[in-house]
């Protein structure tokens, strides 16, 4: 007893050579436009037909959410941002109080008192005869 399957294919098996002369054709005619140019020129378009064409919806979407965010972005800026300002230097009164609070800054953190460390002693080389050697016992 015959499967429905086997139905099927013996109904269609004549169709496959032409089938497949049709499928040397298409792709014969395919590779020879793109072998006839250098890979890096063809490039370009082999990523519009691989990246951009299948999903056109979506980088249509997300270019659409971009300009969104690029107006929004536009919109919320300050336009008196633009301009620089110049400020006016610190008046006297002004730099006395910043060196005041220096000064309470300092002796806060106690940078004002006097390191009370021995000075760095000078090293002196001796011939090898002149050393000393310490022998520790325990």
């Amino acid at each position: 007893m015959k499967t429905p399957r086997d139905i099927l294919f013996a109904r269609h098996h004549a169709a496959t050579p032409r089938l497949d002369a049709i499928r040397h054709e298409i792709l014969s005619a395919e590779f020879q436009t793109e072998n006839s140019m250098p890979y890096y020129l063809n490039l370009p378009l082999m990523l519009w037909r691989e990246l951009v064409f299948p999903c056109r919806r979506i980088w249509t979407g997300l270019a659409a959410v971009w300009i969104l965010l690029f107006i929004v972005n536009v919109s919320q800026r300050d336009p008196s941002g633009f301009r620089a300002q110049k400020t006016p230097p610190p008046s006297a009164e002004m730099i006395l109080v910043f060196r005041q609070q220096e000064r309470l800054l300092d002796e806060l953190t106690g940078q004002n008192e006097p390191q009370s460390a021995e000075p760095p002693k000078t090293f002196s080389p001796r011939p090898g005869s002149e050393r000393r050697f310490e022998t520790l016992t325990t």
